[in-house]
C-alpha cells in the first residue's frame, strides 16, 4: 500500500515539485518508448506531473496516487488517459498493458512490499511486454532521507545483487541493469526487462507458510494462479486443511492467511522434465535468498521431484534436515492429478504437517 504520508506531500507540493524537478533530459523514455512491445496502452507509472507521459507511444496511461499530480499531466501529455491508483493493487485487467514505465516510483513502497506489487504489474502486462524501473541503490526497507528537501517522504533501497532474484520471482526477464551515479544523492539502479510466460512470485513480510513449486505449467502461467490445472489436488487440499479460504487464488492466501507461493524454477514449460540441473541449482540460490530475506516461518516444496534434484537425492516426504535461508522446510508428494497413490486425505495431512512447523 502506499504511504499516506509520501502521498500527501506530493499532494500538497505538487507545483513545486514540477518546479524544482523537471527532468534534464528525456532520453531515457524515449528510447524505452522505442522498444518494440504489444499492441495496447502503455503506462507512465508514478507520472508525476507527466514529463514522461508524452514520450510514450499512444495511448499512454498516466497513474499516480496524487491527485494534485494527475491534474498537471495534461500540461505535458494532453492525450494521455489519467488514473489515481496505488502501484500496490493497480486497478488494470489482466494483460491490458503493452508496456510499463516507471521512474522512482516504486522507491515509495516498502521494499518487502515491492515483489507483489510487481506481480500486480505482472497480471496486468501482456506477455512480452517491455518495462522499465528506475529504483535507488543501498540497503533500507522504507526510510526517509536525512537531506530530503520535500521532508515527511520514505523510500526503499536495494543491493545491486538483489535485482536479478527479484526480477525472476516477480515473472520478467532482467534484458539489462544499469547504474547511475547522481552524487552526492544515492545512486539509481536503472531495471530492464520483459514480462515472461510465467507465474510471479505472491510473497511478502510475515508469511507463516511458503509454499514452493518445481515450476509453472504453461496452463497455470496463462490461469494466473499455480496448480489451477483441473485435476490437480494442491488447491481442494489445502481449503480441506484450512490453509486457504479461495480457491486458486494465490494473493487472497498471502493477504488473508499468510501462504505465499513461489517456485524452484520460473520458466514455465509443459513439462517438468524440460528443466535443466543449472536451473535447479540456481533456483535454489534464488529460493535461499527469499527465505532469508522475507522469513517465512516454514517453506513447504510440493513435489519430491524437485527437492531430490535440487537438494537430496535420496529425500523422503517430511521434515528435511536441511534448512533455506534458515527456515525449516517440509517436502511433501506432487499435488498432480498424474501421481499415482496418492488421495486427497493424503495430501490435507502433509499440508497440516508442514504448517504444524509454523507454530
Amino acid at each position: 500500500m502506499a504511504d499516506r504520508a509520501t502521498v500527501g506531500v506530493y499532494e500538497d507540493r505538487a507545483a513545486e515539485w514540477r518546479a524544482e524537478r523537471a527532468p534534464k533530459s528525456t532520453a531515457a523514455v524515449e528510447a524505452f518508448a522505442a522498444v518494440d512491445r504489444p499492441d495496447g496502452i502503455t503506462a507512465d507509472l508514478g507520472c508525476g506531473p507527466g514529463w514522461h507521459t508524452g514520450s510514450l507511444p499512444s495511448p499512454a496511461l498516466a497513474i499516480d496516487a496524487a491527485r494534485s499530480m494527475l491534474k498537471m499531466v495534461p500540461d505535458h501529455a494532453p492525450d494521455a488517459l489519467r488514473c489515481r491508483a496505488d502501484l500496490a493493487a493497480l486497478p488494470l485487467a489482466a494483460g491490458s498493458l503493452a508496456g510499463a514505465w516507471a521512474s522512482r516510483s516504486y522507491v515509495h513502497l516498502d521494499r518487502r512490499h515491492v515483489p507483489l506489487a510487481l506481480a500486480d504489474l505482472h497480471r496486468a502486462l501482456a506477455p512480452g511486454a517491455p518495462v522499465e524501473l528506475h529504483i535507488f541503490e543501498g540497503d533500507a526497507d522504507f526510510e526517509p532521507f536525512s537531506d530530503d528537501d520535500f521532508p515527511g517522504r520514505r523510500f526503499s533501497q536495494w543491493p545491486e545483487d538483489w535485482i536479478a532474484p527479484l526480477m525472476e520471482g516477480a515473472g520478467f526477464t532482467l534484458d539489462a541493469l544499469e547504474r547511475l551515479d547522481r552524487p552526492p544523492k544515492v545512486a539509481t539502479l536503472i531495471v530492464k526487462g520483459h514480462r515472461a510466460r510465467t507465474l510471479p512470485d505472491t510473497v511478502g513480510p510475515g508469511m507463516r507458510l511458503l509454499i514452493c513449486g518445481l515450476n509453472p505449467s504453461v496452463y497455470a502461467a496463462d490461469a494466473g494462479a499455480g496448480f489451477a490445472r483441473p485435476g490437480n489436488r494442491f488447491w481442494p487440499a489445502a481449503l480441506a486443511a484450512g490453509l486457504v479460504s479461495t480457491d486458486r487464488d494465490p494473493r487472497r492466501a498471502l493477504i488473508d492467511h499468510g501462504v505465499g507461493m513461489t517456485d524452484l524454477v520460473k520458466r514455465a514449460t509443459p513439462r517438468a522434465d524440460a528443466l535443466t540441473a543449472d536451473e535447479y541449482r540456481r533456483g535454489l540460490d534464488r529460493l535461499e535468498w527469499l527465505a532469508g530475506w522475507l522469513k517465512p516461518a516454514a517453506v513447504c516444496f510440493v513435489g519430491l521431484a524437485g527437492w531430490r534434484a535440487a537438494v537430496d537425492r535420496k529425500a523422503q516426504a517430511g521434515v528435511q534436515p536441511q534448512e533455506l535461508g534458515g527456515r525449516p522446510v517440509y517436502v511433501m508428494p506432487s499435488t498432480s492429478g498424474a501421481a499415482a497413490g496418492y488421495q486427497l486425505p493424503d495430501y490435507v495431512t502433509h499440508l497440516q504437517q508442514a504448517a504444524a512447523l509454523t507454530t
